[in-house]
């Protein structure tokens, strides 16, 4: 897999768990108090979640450029001067997006629970665990990446097979 549909991946994934986060805040039963969004806003702070989304914006910026370049090639110079204008803007957003995660702990968690939690990531423990979990996730990517390309040879070699014995060639 290159590295642009990996990419790609990522940024429906960064996505997909932002859709997943508004989509639970909005089906909680009922509102957060306004301590437990602090308190989440804290552990979101605290533990570096806060930062997950931040490809966000610039994708979906990059994403409309891109649109716009494929509709007007011609474009592209006063694109990049307009995104690049409006980018300031955009980013300033980023703090709408830490509230949606901040709502979505408050709405799953209670009080109490995100005291704990919060009190967790203070610890040495939780501490390293905030500063190895990029590693962890890196390596893990990579292992799953290995994986997954042994995985689609393998099935490549099983459809041929299957497909053989049907009296196809592929």
């Amino acid at each position: 897999m290159n590295r642009l549909i990996l990419a790609r991946a990522w940024k429906s994934v960064a996505a997909a768990l932002f859709l997943g986060l508004i989509a639970g805040a909005a089906s909680a039963q009922k509102a957060p108090t306004p301590a437990q969004v602090e308190l989440a806003r804290q552990i979101i702070n605290t533990s570096g979640e806060v930062h997950a989304l931040d490809p966000l914006i610039p994708s979906v910026m990059q994403a409309a450029y891109t649109n716009f370049v494929q509709q007007n090639p011609d474009l592209q110079k006063p694109l990049v001067e307009t995104m690049q204008a409006l980018q300031p803007e955009f980013m300033q957003k980023q703090a709408e997006v830490a509230d949606m995660m901040a709502n979505a702990y408050a709405s799953h968690f209670t009080e109490a629970e995100l005291k704990e939690i919060l009190a967790f990531y203070n610890t040495p423990t939780g501490k390293k665990m905030v500063g190895e979990l990029p590693k962890v996730m890196q390596q893990s990517l990579a292992s799953a990446r290995e994986y997954g390309n042994k995985l689609s040879e393998q099935l490549v070699v099983r459809i041929r097979e299957e497909m053989k014995k049907k009296g196809h060639t592929i």
